[in-house]
């Protein structure tokens, strides 16, 4: 269905309709087998690295991300589990069809040699991956970077099963990239952490101010009625600050680590949800095309200029019903109905004469696209899923790695 209607061509040209995890592009055994993935952003300078090398105990060893009051990480890095310690480049992992980055090759070469692997034996990394990005720089064009750095956001975004987004006392601004990065995030809200990091530097009378100043910054941006969860504490291996509030940072160390685990755990519903929910979107766009190539074959007769007749549709599509036809004639939720606009875009680069109806999208054999596609949606994804849900054991062992359940564990900070 995604190749006959063209729907990774859709992506492309909307804008806002479908934020969130598509699989249209890489829709690989390495992208649906591999483990859940912990995505860091934020400004330069917040503690990212410095997280990362915390939560993985690399601290003062020779494989811990360079760390720095100026910009230091340049990289998307990537940490995952290996046999041995080492590092990979980016041509490498694109190359590799095992691993889940060979789609990473659209975004040229110049961003490949940005992109870096870490290869290591710990336990948190058998179960999920870490990708450090490049802090954001507000007065950095996006031409200096050399690649499409939103686009390569984007890529990770789309993917990713957990969003820590970190800040710090000092750096609390939204500029035009942050506002961007957050417009990518559009729809991933349930994913987003909001990290408020090195929170020891601040007594509590002035972490409360900050605070407050952190959510007047990012409201414009988070237009959801219940905000993203907010982290606040100092998250690396040393002591906290005297006088600040040690208590406070340590429940919240516990419940971030609480949080992490929990996406851990629910990775294989996660994949299939969004399998299905992927699936739902391929099928609108299938009806949808359906839709407007029957309304142009209804509308051409011997004498009709073809471009005219075109641009009337895609100019107008209310005027002949084609959104309000799919929210009436199938089970289609008007929150689903992607961007009109995007269609404009679309049908301007993939004229509507090359698509079949879906009547034609048949095969004695194969059966029917779309009826294969609505049998996974209605039955067969939802089946998976009850059978994995019914086959789970409650239990707190996997919380020895992550520091989860009763008694979380701390294991690298010095105090």
């Amino acid at each position: 269905m995604e190749q006959a209607y063209k729907y990774n061509e859709l992506r492309q040209h909307e804008i806002s309709a479908y934020p969130g995890r598509t699989l249209g592009d890489s829709s690989t055994d390495g992208e649906i087998t591999s483990k859940p993935m912990v995505l860091f952003l934020g400004p330069w300078s917040v503690g990212k690295s410095s997280m990362i090398n915390y939560l993985l105990g690399m601290n003062d060893s020779p494989y811990q991300l360079y760390t720095g009051a100026e910009p230091t990480t340049s990289e998307f890095t990537v940490i995952m589990h290996g046999e041995k310690i080492r590092s990979v480049e980016g041509i490498v992992m694109a190359a590799d069809s095992s691993r889940s980055f060979s789609p990473l090759e659209k975004f040229g070469q110049t961003f490949l040699e940005k992109l870096i692997g870490i290869e290591m034996p710990h336990k948190l990394l058998e179960r999920v991956t870490f990708v450090d990005t490049p802090g954001i720089i507000e007065n950095r064009k996006q031409q200096e970077r050399g690649y499409p750095f939103n686009d390569v956001c984007q890529w990770f975004i789309d993917r990713a099963d957990l969003i820590f987004v970190v800040f710090d006392p000092t750096k609390l601004d939204v500029g035009l990239e942050l506002e961007m990065l957050f417009r990518q995030l559009k729809g991933r809200e349930s994913q987003i952490r909001i990290i408020l990091n090195k929170a020891d530097n601040l007594a509590t009378q002035d972490l409360m101010r900050v605070y407050g100043a952190l959510f007047w910054s990012l409201a414009p941006l988070i237009n959801v009625t219940e905000p993203p969860r907010v982290y606040v504490s100092s998250f690396w291996p040393y002591d906290y600050a005297p006088d600040t509030s040690r208590e406070l940072f340590k429940r919240e160390e516990i419940s971030l680590l609480e949080d992490l685990n929990q996406v851990i755990e629910n990775r294989m519903e996660n994949k299939i949800a969004f399998i299905r929910q992927h699936g739902i979107r391929v099928r609108i766009h299938g009806l949808l095309v359906d839709r407007y190539v029957q309304t142009y074959k209804e509308k051409m007769s011997y004498f009709s200029d073809p471009e005219l007749v075109f641009k009337e549709i895609v100019d107008d599509p209310d005027k002949f019903y084609i959104f309000k036809s799919i929210l009436a004639k199938t089970n289609v939720s008007k929150f689903d109905l992607p961007n009109r606009d995007a269609y404009r875009d679309f049908f301007g680069v993939n004229p509507i004469t090359n698509f079949k109806p879906l009547t034609a999208q048949c095969s004695y054999m194969g059966g029917c696209l779309l009826e294969k596609i609505e049998r996974a949606i209605t039955n067969e994804l939802p089946a998976l899923l009850s059978s994995i849900n019914s086959g789970k054991q409650p239990g707190l062992s996997s919380c020895e790695t992550t520091g989860c359940g009763e008694k979380p564990k701390n294991r690298y900070r010095k105090n």
